[in-house]
């Protein structure tokens, strides 16, 4: 019996899209295809290999180590793997044992950048057909089968910003190396400020042009291209999607962004707060709403009010447990440096509607189809099946509880309204107590995530930084 049959997943549809995928793989020549799965933070990690391996790939995947979740930011291991449990209570994590990652063939695309190579997403099961409880995707699949069974689907759109430089100098000097290695140096391909101004975006349109033309081949709903306030600085907003959709899309977004930038020469960053002067900080703003499975129509619409109840419940929800939900939305240590008042960046959990200075704004109005959320709060560097997995269990709690969103925020840098976290560890804190996150995602994950995201911040706190050494060099 194949891994995809012991695991349950050998259906009529399943055996379509593998031979689509296949069909497609030898009617474009590839010689490779990429097999990538995204880590917990939402880093797509895989193995490629040559085409006449795929057809026992997708029936029985590819082995990988248990280590690659496991690792920081840095790509350092955190757990200890050959103590008993692999230091985390799990027999199959102990001496860097494998697990399988099982390409899901509907995920299937050509490279348009890379024309000899296919790439599909996988998930990470046992060999003996059990899911891997460490991976993200499944988590998101599980929060949604849960939305399902009260009787609704996701969906969602992405706003998301980012840098684009001209690389200048990539650091492979032997010195260089390191974990990590020493960032790139870059130059800017605009000066910023003119927000929206076709001169700036002329300035970056042959970079642009050639990520469009690549992202569109590639199959993904990109909708528009922008250039944003700061410098280098543009957003990129592709079309809703339901389910895994969005998830799907955002990572291969930035993975994709990352490889044509470099090929081309440039560097794409999605970090949320680049140390550069004059630079201003990156948000991924998620749009999103709920299908009712019966009658199809968005959940959050009314006749009469702004929101349907369904709507502000859920939106109650997203609220009541925005601190604990940042360690998804904003996992990194640079992307609470984002939320600072009066800088279109939210710094509290309340709405508003067309308010952008809210952390939920309210999109749409009475009996429009388009009505939804906007949640501001996140950073392009989040992993998006926890950002999204995240969101739905938050606004799954608001409405069985019927909880109230209270008004709107017409000064939403003076509200009275619980803060954001100020820092990471501020998140982690909020959510280890979050009985609300711990049930949804449950508690193996909860606690796996927190050591995982505590041993990055006691890093940080090792280190000196140039803020010290200015700080107290010559003073004492």
């Amino acid at each position: 019996m194949t891994l995809v049959e012991r695991a349950g997943l050998w259906t009529e549809d399943r055996k379509v899209a593998t031979r689509e995928a296949e069909r497609r793989m030898k009617a474009g020549e590839m010689s490779v295809v990429r097999l990538a799965f995204a880590d917990q933070h939402g880093i797509l990690r895989g193995k490629t290999i040559v085409a006449s391996e795929v057809d026992a790939a997708l029936k029985n995947g590819v082995g990988f180590t248990t280590t690659m979740l496991l690792k920081d930011t840095s790509h350092r291991t955190v757990f200890p793997v050959w103590q008993p449990g692999g230091g985390f209570g799990m027999k199959e994590l102990e001496g860097a044992a494998d697990v399988v990652m099982l390409p899901d063939p509907t995920t299937f695309r050509a490279l348009p950048w890379a024309p000899h190579s296919g790439w599909m997403l996988c998930d990470i099961y046992f060999a003996d057909g059990r899911p891997m409880p460490l991976c993200t995707r499944h988590i998101l699949r599980r929060t949604l089968s849960t939305l399902g069974d009260r009787g609704y689907d996701f969906v969602a759109g992405l706003e998301v910003e980012f840098h684009l430089f001209k690389l200048e100098k990539a650091k492979l000097g032997v010195g260089d190396a390191g974990q990590p290695g020493e960032p790139p140096d870059v130059s800017l391909l605009n000066q910023g400020y003119q927000y929206l101004t076709e001169q700036r975006y002329d300035e970056m349109d042959p970079i642009l042009e050639i990520l469009r033309t690549n992202l569109v081949d590639l199959g993904l709903p990109l909708r528009s291209l922008e250039v944003e306030f700061g410098p280098s600085q543009v957003e990129f907003t592709f079309r809703t999607g339901a389910g895994l959709e969005p998830a799907d899309t955002m990572v291969l977004f930035r993975s994709a962004t990352k490889q044509i930038a470099q090929r081309n020469g440039f560097h794409a960053t999605f970090m949320c707060r680049p140390r550069l002067a004059n630079v201003m900080s990156s948000g991924w703003h998620l749009h999103q709403s709920l299908t009712d499975r019966k009658t199809h129509a968005n959940a959050f619409v009314d006749t009469n009010e702004t929101l349907s109840a369904t709507g502000s419940h859920y939106m109650a929800g997203l609220l009541e447990h925005a601190r604990a939900a940042a360690a998804f939305s904003t996992p990194t240590l640079n992307g609470y440096k984002r939320y600072r008042p009066f800088s279109l960046a939210p710094d509290r959990a309340i709405w508003g509607r067309d308010n952008r200075g809210v952390m939920v704004r309210v999109l749409g109005g009475p009996g429009d189809p388009a009505t939804h959320l906007e949640n501001r709060v996140g950073e392009p560097a989040a992993n998006p099946y926890l950002y999204m997995a995240s969101q739905i269990v938050c606004g799954l709690d608001g409405m069985e509880r019927a909880l109230d969103p209270g008004p709107s925020a017409d000064k939403p840098y003076e509200a009275n309204a619980p803060l954001l976290p100020r820092s990471l560890g501020e998140a982690l804190a909020a959510l280890k107590e979050s009985q609300v996150l711990r049930a949804g995602l449950g508690d193996f994950f909860v606690d796996y995530y927190t050591r995982l995201k505590q041993a990055e911040i006691d890093r940080f706190e090792l280190e000196v930084s140039d803020w010290e050494q200015r700080e107290y060099f010559s003073l004492f």
